[in-house]
């Protein structure tokens, strides 16, 4: 079973991140970014390649997509807040670009 993040792994997994242009969510233990892309058939191709491996690791965003955008907050609601598998899965986000 997944963890909520301690304090002691927080800064080593998520500090990447957000150099990576991640953010937390003001009032929730949660991660957020917008991606831009050039049209909406490549953001929406990027969500298709996204939801594979959210599928796959059982860990499915909360996301909207207008156009060329795409939000994406990630969260563990199982152990209300941040875990392992959003870092996991923001990783995974950021390398299909």
């Amino acid at each position: 079973m997944t963890e909520k993040l301690s304090d002691a792994t927080r800064g080593p997994l998520l500090d990447p991140l957000f150099e990576n242009g991640w953010a937390m969510v003001e009032g929730r233990d949660a991660i957020t970014k917008t991606y831009e892309f050039g049209n909406f058939v490549a953001a929406f191709g990027w969500m298709t390649q996204a939801a594979i491996w959210a599928e796959k690791w059982n860990h499915h965003p909360e996301w909207s997509n207008v156009y060329n955008r795409v939000t994406v907050v990630l969260t563990t609601h199982d152990v209300e807040g941040v875990s392992t598998l959003d870092a996991k899965l923001a990783r995974k986000m950021d390398s299909l670009i």
